[in-house]
């Protein structure tokens, strides 16, 4: 039994869904998303909540079990909440700051990296060394954070680069004669 997928997905006010077919749309304050769910599993709408249960026994109906109801809950955060991401960047000269719809990098390259925000997210800079992704999509705000941070992950010597925040780096010691 799936322990994830046995709980209902509770609607905060102001979310609803909707299902057809094997489609679940979720409408809330921050907009409108939708999953598609597999032929192994149903999804039901109660009062204020949704469930998902497996259809058989099988091992691909009870992996999709819990798994159709982690997008559902994703689903219900986005539209009610949204999801944030927040970068760090450390290093001398290294700063990041928005013109437009475009994240400007000065990373230490010869040129300055131009990222093309995609639309649905938000990227903010409040300081030089700070970036603040938002937006409803999970997936999406994801991606384009880890988009960003392939531009000069960090490394483990000096520590430089762009990092999650709070997250840890391994230091390395350097050669020693």
């Amino acid at each position: 039994m799936s322990r994830i997928g046995k709980k209902p997905v509770e609607l905060p006010s102001g979310v609803s869904a909707t299902v057809a077919g094997q489609t679940i749309s979720v409408k809330g304050p921050k907009g409108t998303l939708s999953f598609t769910a597999t032929d192994d599993v149903t999804l039901i709408v109660g009062d204020n909540e949704v469930k998902v249960e497996p259809r058989g026994t099988s091992k691909r109906a009870r992996q999709q079990w819990g798994m159709s109801r982690s997008m559902v809950a994703n689903l219900v955060t986005g539209v009610s909440t949204g999801f944030k991401r927040e970068l760090e960047i450390q290093g001398v000269g290294y700063r990041a700051q928005m013109q437009g719809n475009t994240l400007r990098l000065n990373l230490g390259y010869s040129h300055d990296v131009e990222f093309a925000v995609p639309a649905g997210v938000t990227v903010v800079c409040p300081k030089l060394t700070e970036i603040v992704v938002e937006g409803v999509d999970a997936q999406v705000v994801g991606q384009v954070a880890a988009n960003i941070r392939e531009w000069r992950a960090p490394e483990p010597y000096k520590g430089k680069g762009i990092r999650y925040k709070g997250e840890f780096i391994f230091r390395k010691e350097g050669k020693k004669k």
